[in-house]
C-alpha cells in the first residue's frame, strides 16, 4: 500500500505501438507535456525463403508487442508512474506487411509477406497486360498496379497456399494488414483488452504529427524504407510524375479526410542490414557514418540499391541492385558513402517528381525515423536537394503523432490537437554546404 500510495501522478497517459519492418516498440507519453516517460524495443526477425521473398512471423511480431508493452509498464512501474492512467494505445505499422488468419482458432495460415516482397512479380505482369497499353496506373485509384501493394499480396496467398484457399471458401479467413492483426489479437484474443482508438502508418503518422504540430505540410520519413509525403489538404491530387495519392490522415468522425501525395523508397535503412549480414563490411549501423566520413567521397563509386525492384517514381519490379565505377582503389569506406549516396539521391528524384506535381518547390524537408542519427546522411540530402533538412530534437514522432492521434480520440479526448495547446518542438537544421551551380545539381 506503501508503494501504491507513492505513486507519481502525471495526468493522463496515451502509448503508442510502433510495429515497423524491423523493430517493434511502445512508447508511452505524458498526454500534458508530450514527454517521452518510458519504452521499450525488439528486434524482428525476416527470413528469404527464395530469392525475392521477404517474410516474417505473425506470432513473432506480436509476442514482440507483449514484451513491448509488459517491459516498458514495467519501468513505469519502477519509476512509481500509475499505469492505470494509459488512456489510449494508438497503432503505427509496417502498411503493406499481409497477413491471413483463422478467425475460429486465431492461428496465422501462412508467414506474414512484407512489403518489400517480390513473388507477385508475375501476378502484377498478368494484371498490366490485361491493361490497355499495359498501363499500371489503369486502375485510377492513385496506387499503380504493383508488387508493393497487399491486394496482390493475398491474391498469390489464395492461389498458392492450401490453408488459405480452404479457410476462404469456409468463410473463416481473416485478412489484413499488420494493424488489423494486432488490433483483432490484442482486442479479441486471450490477452485482450486494448483500447486501440487510432490506427495509422509510420509515414501517415509524422505527417500529422508535424502538420499539427507547425503546419509544414512535406516531410521524409527514412527507416527501412524511405517514404515522403506532402500534405495536399482535403481534396485528393492525383500524380503524373509517379507518386501515389493516398489518404493522409482523418481525425474525427465529423472531419475531412486530409489526402497526400508520396514517393516510396523501397531501400533505405534496408540497405545498411544488407552491407552488415550479406557482405558484413560494418558490425553495427553506426559503423556505417564512420566509414563512409574517413572518405567523405564515393570516388566514383555508384550504388543503386533496387532489392525489391524500384518503387516511385518508376514502379518497377524487374529492376535489380547496381554497383558500378569499381576500381583497384575502391574500398568499404567508398561503397559506405556510396549507399548514403543512394538514399539521397533516391530522395531526390522523388522531390523532383513531387515539386512538378504540385508545381511548389520545396523549401525544407522534415525528416524523420532511425536513419536520421547519421549525420552525415543528413547532411548528404541538405546538399544533395540544395535546401535545408529539419529534423526533430525528440527522435519519436512516428510515435508521438499516433499518440497524439489516439489521445484525442472521440471517447478519450485527453490530448488537445489546437495549435495553440501543443508543445513546441525543438529541431536541428542542416543547411546546404555547397552551390548548386558549382557541382551540377
Amino acid at each position: 500500500m506503501a508503494a501504491s500510495s507513492n505513486r507519481i501522478m502525471l495526468g493522463p497517459l496515451v502509448a503508442a505501438i510502433d510495429q515497423g519492418t524491423s523493430s517493434t516498440r511502445f512508447l508511452v507519453f505524458n498526454a500534458k507535456t508530450a514527454e517521452l516517460l518510458s519504452h521499450h524495443q525488439v528486434e524482428i526477425k525476416q527470413s528469404f525463403p527464395k530469392e525475392g521473398w521477404v517474410e516474417e512471423d505473425p506470432k513473432e511480431i506480436l509476442q514482440s508487442v507483449y514484451e513491448c508493452m509488459d517491459r516498458t509498464c514495467e519501468k513505469l512501474t519502477q519509476l512509481n508512474i500509475d499505469i492505470s492512467n494509459i488512456k489510449a494505445v494508438g497503432v503505427t505499422n509496417q502498411r503493406e506487411t499481409t497477413l491471413v488468419w483463422d478467425k475460429e482458432t486465431g492461428e496465422p495460415l501462412y508467414n506474414a509477406i512484407v512489403w518489400l516482397d517480390l513473388r507477385t512479380q508475375s501476378t502484377v505482369e498478368r494484371l498490366i497486360n490485361k491493361t490497355p497499353g499495359r498501363n499500371k496506373n489503369h486502375l485510377k485509384t492513385g496506387l499503380p498496379i504493383s508488387t508493393y501493394f497487399s491486394a496482390v499480396k493475398l491474391r498469390w496467398l489464395m492461389d498458392n497456399v492450401e490453408k488459405v484457399h480452404e479457410a476462404v471458401l469456409s468463410h473463416r479467413a481473416m485478412f489484413g494488414t499488420v494493424d488489423s492483426w494486432l488490433i483483432w489479437c490484442l482486442t479479441g484474443g486471450k490477452k485482450g483488452g486494448v483500447h486501440c482508438t487510432d490506427v495509422t502508418n509510420a509515414s501517415r503518422t509524422m505527417l500529422f504529427n508535424i502538420h499539427t504540430m507547425d503546419w509544414d505540410p512535406e516531410l521524409c520519413n527514412y527507416g527501412t524504407g524511405c517514404f515522403l509525403l506532402k500534405n495536399v489538404g482535403t481534396k485528393p491530387v492525383m500524380s503524373d510524375h509517379g507518386l501515389l495519392t493516398t489518404v493522409a490522415y482523418k481525425l474525427g468522425r465529423d472531419k475531412p479526410a486530409c489526402y497526400a501525395l508520396e514517393g516510396s523508397v523501397a531501400i533505405a535503412g534496408a540497405v545498411v542490414r544488407w552491407l552488415k549480414d550479406n557482405l558484413g563490411i560494418i558490425q553495427t549501423s553506426t559503423e556505417l557514418e564512420k566509414l563512409a566520413a574517413d572518405v567523405g567521397t564515393s570516388y566514383g563509386c555508384y550504388f543503386v540499391p533496387a532489392f525489391s525492384g524500384l518503387y516511385a517514381p518508376y514502379w518497377e519490379p524487374s529492376a535489380r541492385g547496381i554497383i558500378c565505377g569499381l576500381t583497384q582503389f575502391t574500398n568499404r569506406s567508398h561503397l559506405a558513402f556510396a549507399a548514403l549516396e543512394a538514399v539521397c539521391f533516391q530522395t531526390r528524384e522523388i522531390l523532383d517528381a513531387m515539386n512538378q506535381d504540385s508545381g511548389i518547390h520545396l523549401s525544407q524537408l522534415q525528416v524523420d525515423g532511425g536513419m536520421t542519427s547519421n549525420r552525415l546522411l543528413m547532411q548528404l540530402q541538405a546538399d544533395i536537394l540544395c535546401i535545408p533538412v529539419v529534423k526533430p530534437s525528440m527522435p519519436e514522432t512516428t510515435a508521438l503523432g499516433a499518440a497524439m492521434a489516439a489521445g484525442a480520440a472521440e471517447g478519450v479526448s485527453v490530448w488537445s490537437l489546437n495549435p495553440e495547446d501543443l508543445t513546441e518542438v525543438t529541431s536541428e537544421k542542416f543547411e546546404p554546404q555547397i552551390n548548386p551551380e558549382g557541382n551540377g545539381i
